[in-house]
């Protein structure tokens, strides 16, 4: 019997190192994918509704309906593209149109809520939606967009309060957000099983159901999964080819397991020539990162810094500023300037973390410590906080506290840079 135990774990060693090495993203797949792109049909159907949309408004006099719509279009042009121009247009009219009513009527409001959270703009959210409640708003509605603004600002018992009032194992917004929720929690198979069960209920709606696909993937990138991950970034780019995130999370997956560096590169640069978005610039960086070239890893995140610190994006990039500014760039006093910034925006385990990393990084460690024991002790937090408390810790003499923080941590190391990720291999290997 033992030497039958013996062999059934070597057996599944051999499987777990065979799976390890495996490559994941098919080149013929990407090469494909990106040989043939073309986005023209889905931009000329947005253009076409657009226009539609923007001559029917009467400048004089301020509608609903069309303003609405006219809005709605940009935000989808946003997306396509990456232009926040079209962002500030929509909010622009939307506040015409809220004025126009003398915020009486709740779909400008609402639609104001929802264009803040995507820009990080969180408290101005959280105010626009007690003028929407004030003005009267359907149960369902009020739920979802309370949720949504409390979750991102850290209020975590009232998004569980808030989930509760739309609970429904057949409903899509619920699974949505319990998704969402039960990440934040750590709780990533709950995660994974209730956001799968958002896809399952998009049905026909393409756009939902490529939102729901992407954070799966997404899920279970975190959980390690990544053929799975793969799999279904492939199903959502099926659906629609302009799911840049999608694209350019194959890029990662080949860049971190499958060491494809340049299936990588040619995946970012692009996603770079499709987008004003900076996103694919970080991306740049860290595979300079993975390739050891520091100098062109500082030259793509000085790019990154100044595209993302134009003030059109806000608080949009607060994370991969402070990364960038505590890393490479070797800037801590800015560093620390963000994350103070971004605890004005949002305070949330995670951002408190972030400042802790920050102050500690600025050489301010007391600071640090005092933080770090209010705001961030045993709270839940996502693989880069827990890299950077274990950092922290290490930095502290507390050997037991920061081999805690690395090995979760390591359990999340696809989110993490090439360089943490190397790191993180010689602490836990030492």
């Amino acid at each position: 019997m033992k030497h039958l135990i013996t062999g059934i774990a070597m057996l599944l060693l051999f499987t777990s190192c065979k799976n390890e090495n495996k490559v994941i993203v098919s080149v013929a797949f990407t090469d494909s994918l990106l040989n043939n792109y073309s986005d023209a049909a889905v931009k000329n159907a947005i253009e076409t509704d657009l226009q539609f949309w923007k001559n029917r408004i009467v400048p004089a006099s301020p509608g609903q309906l069309n303003e609405l719509k006219y809005a709605g279009c940009l935000v989808q042009r946003f997306h396509l593209t990456g232009d926040m121009q079209d962002l500030v247009t929509a909010d622009s009219i939307l506040f015409v149109a809220d004025r126009a009513f003398e915020h009486k009527e709740t779909g400008p409001n609402m639609a104001l809520v929802r264009n803040s959270i995507l820009q990080h703009r969180f408290k101005i959210a959280d105010s626009l939606l007690q003028q929407v409640k004030n003005t009267g708003i359907k149960k369902y509605e009020s739920a979802t967009l309370s949720f949504d603004v409390a979750f991102e600002l850290g209020y975590y018992p009232v998004a569980t309060f808030e989930l509760k009032q739309i609970a429904s194992p057949t409903d899509y917004g619920y699974n949505f957000r319990r998704a969402k929720l039960a990440h934040y929690k750590g709780e990533l198979d709950t995660a994974i099983a209730a956001m799968h069960r958002a896809t399952e209920l998009a049905a026909g709606n393409v756009y939902l159901k490529q939102a729901a696909l992407s954070n799966e993937a997404d899920l279970n990138l975190h959980n390690g999964n990544l053929q799975r991950a793969n799999d279904l970034y492939a199903q959502s780019i099926r659906l629609g080819a302009t799911d840049l995130h999608s694209i350019m999370a194959l890029g990662w997956i080949a860049l971190v397991h499958d060491k494809n560096d340049s299936l990588a590169e040619k995946i970012f640069r692009f996603i770079h020539s499709k987008t004003n978005a900076p996103d694919a610039v970080f991306k740049l960086a860290q595979l300079a990162d993975a390739r050891g070239d520091s100098a062109l890893q500082k030259k793509y995140a000085s790019e990154f810094v100044g595209m993302a610190t134009a003030s059109v994006y806000g608080n949009m990039y607060n994370k991969y500023l402070l990364e960038l500014y505590t890393g490479i760039l070797n800037e801590p006093a800015k560093g620390e300037a963000i994350a103070a910034r971004e605890l004005l925006n949002r305070t949330t385990p995670q951002t408190y973390a972030w400042y802790v990393w920050a102050l500690y990084s600025n050489n301010k460690t007391a600071e640090a410590e005092k933080i770090y024991r209010q705001h961030v002790s045993g709270k839940p937090l996502e693989g880069l906080e827990l890299y950077w408390m274990g950092k922290y810790m290490q930095a502290q003499n507390k050997g037991y506290n920061a081999e805690q923080f690395f090995k979760a941590a390591y359990k999340n190391k696809y989110d993490l840079s090439p360089g943490m990720a190397r790191d993180l291999e010689k602490v836990l290997g030492d």
